[in-house]
């Protein structure tokens, strides 16, 4: 149902350490509520089987990708194994001037560059572990018991979890439920700040008159 008061939509971005179970939120988040889309990024990677061009990525030449990112193309990008990742400027700013929240799955650097170029429509969270003796456990389970696999993977949650503080929201994923809940109840919060309410103004007025 279209709520009755137009507003600016957001860019939720949900932020974790491999193994925190961001993926598990983000796709219940996605399954749930219909208000929100995930960003599609721009890539230089070859598409995977199944993969569709403008469905999961935008697949460009590293030269393509380079003339965006020197142009002002990308909100943000950087470059893991060797490929790079941006996110295009225009579908994010269409889908906020109609209202349309959109969904990043980034990392905080990207988390960064994204608050820089629209700082008051970012809404940030990260999730944290109960403990990284759970986060080990979890990642165990994915790594098939490589144990130099799994240390490298928590020394990169380390380095990742000493960014929280770039973070307005955060929330500890001990219980997924619970978890989810408190991520929907901020994105809930997001979408009802006054200056994100565009229409609100003209709204009371005719309520006033």
């Amino acid at each position: 149902m279209t709520h009755p008061i137009a507003r600016r939509g957001l860019c939720l971005v949900v932020a974790a350490p491999s193994g925190t179970g961001k993926s598990t939120i983000t796709r219940h988040l996605l399954a749930e509520d219909p208000d929100l889309a995930l960003s599609i990024s721009v890539t230089t990677r070859a598409p995977r089987p199944g993969e569709r061009e403008g469905e999961h990525y935008y697949f460009r030449s590293q030269a393509a990708f380079d003339d965006m990112a020197a142009s002002g193309e990308l909100l943000e990008h950087a470059t893991v194994f060797g490929r790079s990742y941006g996110t295009p400027r225009a579908p994010v700013l269409a889908a906020l001037e109609s209202g349309r929240d959109v969904l990043f799955d980034i990392d905080w650097q990207g988390h960064r560059q994204l608050r820089a170029c629209l700082p008051g429509d970012v809404v940030g969270i990260f999730l944290l572990p109960p403990s990284l003796d759970a986060l080990a456990q979890r990642l165990r389970r994915r790594a098939a018991d490589d144990a130099a696999e799994i240390a490298r993977r928590l020394d990169a949650a380390r380095a990742e979890i000493a960014h929280w503080p770039d973070f307005s929201h955060v929330v500890l994923n001990d219980d997924l439920a619970t978890a989810l809940a408190d991520v929907t109840a901020i994105l809930h919060a997001a979408r009802l700040e006054r200056v994100r309410q565009t229409g609100l103004a003209d709204f009371v007025a005719a309520l006033t008159r």
